[in-house]
């Protein structure tokens, strides 16, 4: 399953640069065009939208704790066929939301885990696609969750390793599912990595 997914992902980024390079052919454009639209679409990502989903009560609204876990569709071909997981939480009377992912990008950019673990906007589109809510526990069952989704987070085995196909955002998602069985947390096969954690430990 995993080579199969990985031939899916390598054909979606060949046929993507073919299309790109024969229209750019097409219209007798130089490289140095090719290479500005390159520069358009990374420009496009880095703009793209991050505002809040709404699907996460405000704090100043709802006191109680909240845990909820969200899925997105990748950005660009990926997010055909595979999603981006992470946790928020809230506690008792918190006035903020602490959010809970793994990101490649953390290891090329010289931090010292993958692992984000940073107040934030709870429910963020993920580049401009919307998450979609796989858990959503309010009030006491939430509260008495958060502290193990904690520990669980700081004990996450692979947090200087980030690889596409896992250990990724999924495989530290499943980790917490793992670790926090209370949560009933099922992730879908667009969880591509899920299954890097060969058993529950």
């Amino acid at each position: 399953m995993k080579y199969f997914v990985f031939l899916v992902l390598s054909i979606f980024l060949i046929v993507s640069c073919i299309s790109v390079f024969n229209k750019d052919n097409s219209s007798k454009s130089s490289s140095k065009d090719f290479i500005d639209s390159i520069s358009s679409k990374l420009k496009s990502w880095e703009s793209a939208d991050r505002s809040s989903a709404k699907l996460a009560p405000l704090p100043k609204e709802n006191k109680s704790a909240v845990v909820q876990v969200y899925a997105a569709a990748l950005w660009g071909l990926r997010g055909l066929i595979a999603d981006h997981t992470w946790i928020s939480t809230k506690a008792n009377e918190a006035d903020s939301y602490t959010v809970y992912e793994v990101l490649g990008w953390r290891k090329a950019m010289g931090y010292d885990s993958v692992v984000r673990i940073e107040k934030d906007i709870p429910d963020r589109l993920w580049y401009g696609k919307k998450p979609r809510l796989l858990i959503d526990l309010r009030g006491k069952k939430a509260e008495k969750l958060i502290n193990k989704i904690h520990k669980a987070a700081g004990k996450y085995p692979y947090k200087n390793k980030y690889v596409m196909l896992g250990p990724n955002s999924n495989t530290f998602t499943a980790w917490i599912a793992c670790q926090v069985p209370e949560l009933n947390l099922k992730l879908s096969k667009r969880a591509i990595g899920k299954s890097y954690l060969k058993t529950c430990s």
